[in-house]
């Protein structure tokens, strides 16, 4: 049975939104660890946020080369895998960027 062209273009869809939305995060990532800098050039203290976010990049760095192999992937059971796979890596970060950003709260509530 030939699979629906409606399901198939949301599939494809879906590898494209976590494409350009995991790139996108890890530029955001990239702007937490500068902010971490910063808070760390002024109060003489360090905090592990910075270290966290990295992970963080790198999850949605994961996420972002998933999907576009997905998007590449002509066999439908393997685009599908590495969709999820990638779908899970892009919650993973999405989960990770929550704990930072109450941790970035935390530290500048302690600072100021």
């Amino acid at each position: 049975m030939k699979p629906d062209p409606f399901i198939e273009s949301q599939e494809a869809n879906l590898s494209i939104h976590i494409f350009s939305v995991s790139a996108a995060m890890v530029g955001v990532c990239l702007t937490v660890i500068g902010i971490f800098s910063v808070i760390r050039s002024f109060s003489k203290v360090g905090t592990v946020g910075d270290d966290i976010t990295g992970i963080d990049a790198v999850l949605f760095l994961a996420a972002c080369l998933i999907s576009y192999v997905a998007m590449k992937t002509r066999d439908r059971a393997r685009r599908l895998r590495l969709e999820r796979c990638a779908d899970t890596l892009f919650l993973a970060g999405l989960a990770l960027m929550v704990v930072i950003c109450m941790f970035l709260v935390y530290v500048l509530n302690q600072r100021g």
